[in-house]
């Protein structure tokens, strides 16, 4: 990864945070994205460059195309090129999953255009300057619960499994120069969660591995993915055991 240019959306807080520091430490050059978290993602630049790396924090909400396109034109600015692409960014909504009469429009849709068109604004965006340096990865963050249909709110259930869908046509269509794969988590201790751990846990149940995942646990699988060239159209479950 020396010297590859990363884009990390979502990248100053959470898994983000922990996947931005980990290819950082691999000599990659990360431009880390971020929409409110300005704080977040500018503290985590400046834990980079202390270790000695290059790294950019860049605002843009995910959900706007014309953002996406600022960001990328920022990106290249500053750095000539991307090589790598993260789509970490997504948002959800605590909801009772059986209280279907409080999900409204703006919640389907605001969690649509985050978590499903912003990652496809970002691919469609950013893949042909990945091809132009000989081919690359895009690696998405989904979740168990577009596989159990389980989570934080119906709606995020629904996005994540589209998610999963976006990630095996993108596949598809980006063949041959561009791997597409998506890291499926199951719960991990994030600030997400921050007042609703007995949720979490109630969610992830008893799991077999006894633990549940850190941000740095999730980084390294997407470490792995974007490094590994024998991979697309892949969904790689780590979640501790709980669909076992």
């Amino acid at each position: 990864m020396k010297d590859k240019v990363v884009v990390v959306t979502g990248g100053g807080t959470g898994i983000g945070k922990a996947i931005s520091l980990l290819l950082a430490k691999q000599g990659a050059l990360v431009a880390i994205v971020y929409s409110k978290s300005k704080d977040d993602a500018e503290k985590t630049v400046e834990e980079i460059r202390d270790s000695g790396t290059r790294a950019i924090s860049v605002m843009a909400d995910v959900s706007d195309e014309k953002q996406v396109d600022d960001l990328v034109e920022a990106v290249v600015e500053r750095f000539g090129r991307i090589n790598y692409l993260v789509n970490n960014a997504s948002i959800t909504k605590q909801l009772p999953f059986k209280e279907l009469d409080l999900i409204d429009d703006t919640v389907w849709n605001d969690l649509f255009s985050t978590n499903v068109k912003g990652m496809f604004y970002c691919s469609r965006k950013i893949a042909p300057l990945i091809k132009k340096e000989g081919g690359g990865a895009i690696v998405n963050i989904g979740s168990i619960a577009g596989i159990n249909g389980l989570g934080s709110s119906l709606p995020y259930a629904v996005t994540k499994s589209a998610v999963h869908g976006l990630t095996k046509s993108l596949a598809h269509a980006l063949l041959p120069e561009i791997r597409v794969n998506c890291v499926v988590p199951g719960a991990v201790d994030t600030r997400w969660w921050k007042g609703n751990e007995e949720k979490m846990n109630q969610l992830a149940g008893k799991l077999p591995l006894g633990h549940i995942s850190s941000p740095e646990d999730i980084a390294e699988i997407v470490l792995l993915a974007l490094k590994n060239k024998s991979m697309t159209g892949q969904l790689i479950i780590a979640d501790n055991g709980q669909t076992l």
